[in-house]
């Protein structure tokens, strides 16, 4: 599916950034100026085919906001926490957009931009927002800004102060039926805010290098054990 996040057209000359996020059932793609104001926004359901429609759905998005290659000064790539595959397709196109253009990559959590996209309202701070994610079809993973990624093992409960609000994505069945109301919500603001927080660390001068930037996973590739009860980063794999 896509939207024009902005009724400001322009003649394809105009420097752009690209976003790019795989760490969800839903691939998010968009589009904005330099400054981080949105210019399109497109997604559409990962269905386990992200390498079968990404660079193509990039590439309409491209075309869709006349928008040329050439003029792409970044690019802004999840990193999750997310499932192994989706996150690998997403960085490594990223990654290849950002080599063969010469242009700086920002990695930003997906999580981040789920969180600063639940509290978009007002009605309630990032602070208060307590994120949930799937990890596999038993465990979840805990989010709080400014924390790390925890794993949640099945049948467990995260802990919730008072003031706190419940979040969940891609949980549907898993969590309770508000927290998903407001996942659902979060999803609609997500590309804008995947796109604010990553233009500003293109424009902070301070992009992360190819080599070194690397996903959080929720789910190991197959014949890998996991160690400990921290989300795994993908060094550790090597």
């Amino acid at each position: 599916m896509s939207a024009p996040a902005s009724e400001d057209r322009h003649d394809g000359r105009r420097a752009a950034v690209l976003a790019i996020d795989t760490a969800t059932s839903r691939v998010v793609l968009g589009l904005a100026t330099p400054r981080g104001d949105a210019i399109g926004l497109s997604w559409f359901p990962a269905d386990h085919r992200h390498g079968e429609h990404l660079l193509a759905s990039i590439g309409r998005l491209l075309g869709e906001n006349n928008v040329r290659r050439s003029r792409l000064r970044g690019i802004v790539v999840g990193t999750g926490p997310g499932a192994f595959t989706g996150l690998r397709v997403g960085i490594a196109t990223a990654k290849g957009l950002a080599h063969a253009l010469q242009i700086p990559i920002a990695g930003v959590p997906t999580a981040d931009a789920l969180i600063a996209a639940a509290a978009r309202t007002g009605e309630v701070p990032a602070s208060r927002i307590v994120l949930l994610l799937p990890a596999g079809p038993n465990d979840r993973v805990v989010v709080r800004r400014g924390m790390p990624p925890r794993l949640l093992p099945g049948g467990a409960e995260p802990p919730l102060g008072d003031d706190d609000v419940l979040v969940a994505v891609d949980l549907d069945g898993r969590a309770p039926a508000g927290a998903v109301r407001r996942g659902e919500r979060a999803r609609d603001d997500f590309g804008l805010e995947l796109l604010r927080l990553g233009a500003q660390r293109l424009g902070s001068g301070d992009p992360d290098d190819l080599a070194s930037l690397v996903p959080e996973y929720v789910t190991l590739p197959r014949g890998v054990a996991a160690t400990t009860g921290e989300v795994a980063w993908s060094p550790a794999l090597r």
